[in-house]
């Protein structure tokens, strides 16, 4: 027991120096990159605004569940189906709190890897999603969309803008608040995850699969149907690549789990239909496996060697990691201990208002 708590704990002081800053820095996006602002650049259909709609989405701090209600907003504002679904694959398969994370976890090589997948991968399926569907409700949801902007953007003009002191107070606040309330249960489920595969998974266990194909399309079947953020997956990836998964296998993981969960699939079929759906699982999946044999290629060559940070040394616990972890905590438990409070004077307030 005591043994799951210290690498429980050392992999949160790894993690959790890098997911402050993480989290900061996905706070200050979310308030330079407003959402009107998103979905205006996604309104013209075509390559521009598939490829648009990924290097959008990429650093954009929403998790896999926070990404579904902003891509139908920028579809009822008139994105194309590609554009959608191009945001749809890069915002959850990676963020500037994932690319951190993953550079802390297992090193720079990944922190370069990932967030070019992703981009790929999202341009990929945008592409496949036009090719594949019609974009016969476009007019109307660009109609639509004309139809009532004027009135935001009227009320928009009345409203004075926030002074800069004002906006990195909501950026500290979103980023320490809201962003930790989306991916907390998450990382938890992850961290507790990784803290089992090392300490009860040999090292060879994966070697019986290879470091090819096969190995990569068992990741996509753990992976696709999995709920998931980029965050949470990446301590995930960090204890397959410990207990001997390829490099390549590892990023397919990290590609598929955050975008194909079963959440993100229904939507698409609901909202862009079933071509659309067949032609973003097909984008995701080739796209990650072809990345991933270029990983596996390139480590080859180069003869580089994975770091798995706390995985695979006994790094001394310095005072400032060992702060920055319990202050993670914190916020976490704050966050927790807030929705449990409000859950329990919800149903005081409905009796209130029903007497």
């Amino acid at each position: 027991m005591m043994s799951l708590l210290t690498i429980f704990w050392n992999l949160v002081m790894e993690s959790a120096p890098w997911l402050l800053l993480g989290y900061f820095i996905a706070g200050v996006i979310k308030q330079v990159i407003p959402s009107e602002w998103v979905q205006k650049q996604l309104a013209k259909p075509g390559l521009v605004s598939i490829t648009k709609g990924a290097f959008i989405g990429a650093p954009l701090p929403l998790c896999s569940c926070g990404v579904i209600p902003t891509a139908l907003a920028v579809r009822k504002a008139g994105a194309s189906k590609g554009a959608t679904a191009s945001f749809l694959v890069a915002t959850p398969e990676t963020g500037v709190d994932s690319i951190a994370f993953s550079y802390a976890m297992l090193g720079p090589v990944f922190a370069i890897a990932r967030p070019i997948g992703a981009l790929i991968s999202a341009v990929v399926a945008g592409v496949l999603v036009n090719s594949f569907d019609s974009e016969d409700e476009l007019v109307e949801a660009k109609t639509e969309s004309k139809c009532c902007c004027s009135g935001k953007k009227q009320a928009a003009e009345l409203v004075e803008p926030p002074s800069l002191g004002e906006r990195f107070v909501q950026a500290v606040q979103y980023g320490y608040g809201r962003m930790i309330s989306d991916t907390a249960k998450w990382l938890f489920i992850g961290l507790v995850a990784a803290t089992l595969v090392t300490a009860f998974v040999p090292q060879s266990f994966f070697l019986q699969w290879g470091d090819g194909v096969v190995a990569m399309f068992i990741m996509v079947i753990i992976g696709l149907p999995m709920y998931i953020c980029a965050t949470a997956s990446t301590p995930v990836a960090a204890s397959l690549l410990y207990a001997g998964i390829s490099p390549g296998a590892a990023l397919v993981f990290m590609l598929t789990g955050p975008a194909t969960n079963i959440a993100t699939m229904g939507v698409i079929k609901e909202q862009l239909g079933i071509r659309s759906l067949i032609a973003y699982l097909v984008g995701v999946i080739v796209t990650a496996i072809g990345a991933g044999m270029v990983l596996n290629q390139a480590y080859a060559i180069m003869g580089w060697e994975l770091e798995l940070g706390a995985l695979t040394h006994g790094e001394e616990a310095v005072l400032w990691r060992q702060l920055a972890a319990i202050a993670l905590s914190l916020l976490v438990a704050r966050v927790w201990l807030k929705g449990m409070i409000a859950k329990l004077r919800t149903p005081e307030s409905g009796v209130g208002v029903s007497a």
